[in-house]
């Protein structure tokens, strides 16, 4: 199995929805099964197959957050020397060299990424196009608009 590549903060929100699920959540949705058989008829009893769906859902998504918190290649780039390449958790601040606009992303794993915090997946193109470039580099990336040109201004390990 492939590691996944996930910062010190993705992998706690992924042992906090685990935490979540397993001590919350799961002991609800059995509740709700024990009182809907309770109602009788399984057969046509909406309550128990909605929560037995639920149950589906839920156990599925223990499975999964087990799955990639065992596979998790943790990286902590605060541990890191800066040498002002541009790495998975960095954070880096780049200039649209044609509108002069600012913006500021975090890389990040998949589960993490949220684009209206700034924090971008490593498999996103941007970050394909940042990911060893350096502070002072010029890269072009190909978004859904095109092809914009950015100054990479600030590499920071934070």
């Amino acid at each position: 199995m492939q590691q996944i590549p996930m910062t010190v903060r993705g992998a706690e929100l992924l042992r906090e929805e685990l935490d979540f699920l397993k001590n919350v959540r799961r002991p609800e949705i059995i509740d709700a099964i024990a009182e809907a058989r309770e109602h009788g008829d399984l057969k046509e009893n909406a309550e128990y197959h909605a929560a037995r769906e639920q149950q589906g859902f839920c156990e599925g998504r223990i499975k999964e957050i087990e799955g990639k918190l065992g596979n998790a290649q943790i990286i902590d780039v605060t541990k890191m020397p800066n040498t002002g390449k541009v790495i998975f958790g960095a954070t880096v601040t780049l200039v649209n060299t044609n509108t002069d606009e600012e913006v500021t992303y975090r890389i990040v794993g998949d589960d993490e990424a949220n684009i209206k915090e700034g924090l971008i997946s490593v498999n996103s193109p941007i970050a394909r196009g940042l990911v060893g470039k350096e502070v002072d580099d010029t890269v072009n990336i190909k978004t859904p608009g095109g092809n914009v040109e950015f100054d990479i201004i600030e590499v920071q390990y934070v």
